[in-house]
């Protein structure tokens, strides 16, 4: 038993020593690795893990795509052609009084008009900035002034207070927009969420249509289109497939905020009328004869068909043809505007255009109705602007 006590001591011991062993071989072991390891790390003979070590993994071979097709090529000459044309512009407005002051910064779209530096764009745009700075192509910002704005028509001008350093203005082609057919292909180039020079393609989705303005206005004849546009567009050309002006985006229809496919333009036919009275006297003057009239919801609830009139101005034409407003609360039956040149009125923009065609200085001709009473009435039309 004592041997065998003996004998198990030592093997004990002879265990622990083998593994005392073992643990310093394993550890000079596991130095060497790491130092061999580096080394080969460092000599470039470092083993790969992503592939074989034969032969390195190279790209594959690139094919060859062969000719642009015809309308590829039609779109980008387009592009090339019409960007240089196209304005981003920038504005500073200060908002507020005193020390509640903050200036608030905006962003548009707009297209060189002339070789003098007049720019259009849309007068949301600039309307209530206090400072205009206009970039073409990739040149820094050039400072600008307000030439004319019509908010009437959602448009204004400014001018460039300075050349262009790299390239000369390129006024960009007119085209027509009263020959445009649904279907037809057109372009949209602008600054959607200050993307600059970004060009979106569609088609004329619809004409003849209506955008309603400040003032209860509306601008007629307007182009639909699904074109991508996007806040920062406005002001943009809308060109056709010859690259040519065919309008101005200025809106869309959308519960987002962003395109919907529903884009609208103010038609080149309206902006080649309006753009050159705007440089010319800075303001278009505003057909009127002095009167309020009420909104299309309130005629509708009263039932009444026509233009009503709800506040004549004193010493106006209105008020020299003895036209009388509605007064509600009191039950007094006022005039209700029927027709203008024996052409049918509903609402204030057909009176509005109505107006226009007559002009101003010229007189029109209002057939009325009080009550059960009809009457035709002469009325002068005047620049509402000029009494201001």
């Amino acid at each position: 038993m004592t041997q065998f006590k003996s004998a198990f001591r030592l093997s004990h011991a002879a265990l622990h020593r083998r593994q005392h062993g073992a643990s310093a071989m394993g550890f000079v072991a596991l130095i060497l690795g790491v130092v061999l390891l580096y080394w080969l790390y460092n000599h470039g003979s470092f083993p790969s893990f992503t592939g074989s070590s034969a032969e390195p993994v190279k790209p594959r071979v690139v094919e060859a795509r062969g000719e642009l097709s015809p309308a590829e090529k039609s779109t980008i000459e387009l592009f090339d052609s019409a960007k240089g044309s196209v304005a981003y512009i920038f504005t500073e407005s200060v908002q507020g009084q005193l020390f509640f002051r903050r200036v608030a910064e905006g962003a548009g779209s707009g297209f060189v008009w002339d070789d003098e530096g007049h720019v259009v764009t849309n007068a949301h745009v600039v309307q209530g900035a206090n400072k205009i700075r206009v970039q073409l192509d990739d040149s820094e910002p050039i400072p600008a002034r307000l030439v004319g704005i019509a908010p009437s028509y959602d448009l204004a001008v400014v001018k460039l207070l300075d050349k262009p350093k790299k390239e000369p203005l390129r006024p960009i082609p007119l085209g027509t927009s009263s020959d445009l057919k649904v279907g037809q292909s057109v372009f949209a180039i602008g600054n959607p969420f200050g993307l600059s020079k970004t060009l979106t393609s569609g088609i004329v989705s619809a004409l003849g249509r209506t955008l309603p303005v400040e003032n209860g206005r509306e601008i007629p004849d307007v182009i639909q289109t699904d074109a991508a546009i996007n806040p920062g567009n406005s002001g943009g050309p809308l060109l056709d497939s010859a690259g040519r002006l065919i309008g101005v985006n200025t809106a869309i229809l959308s519960q987002s905020g962003s395109s919907a496919g529903v884009g609208f333009a103010i038609p080149v036919d309206l902006v080649n009328q309006v753009v050159p009275r705007l440089i010319e006297k800075g303001a278009l003057p505003r057909p009127g004869i002095g009167i309020a009239v009420a909104d299309e919801s309130l005629a509708r609830r009263l039932g009444i068909r026509g233009v009503a009139v709800l506040g004549v101005e004193r010493g106006s034409p209105a008020d020299q043809a003895g036209l009388q407003s509605f007064d509600l609360q009191n039950g007094v039956v006022g005039d209700i505007i029927i027709a203008v040149n024996r052409k049918p009125v509903a609402n204030i923009a057909q009176l509005s255009k109505a107006l226009e065609a007559v002009g101003v200085g010229n007189k029109a001709q209002l057939l009325v109705m009080r009550g059960d009473d009809t009457r035709e009435v002469d009325v002068q039309v005047i620049d509402l602007e000029a009494r201001r």
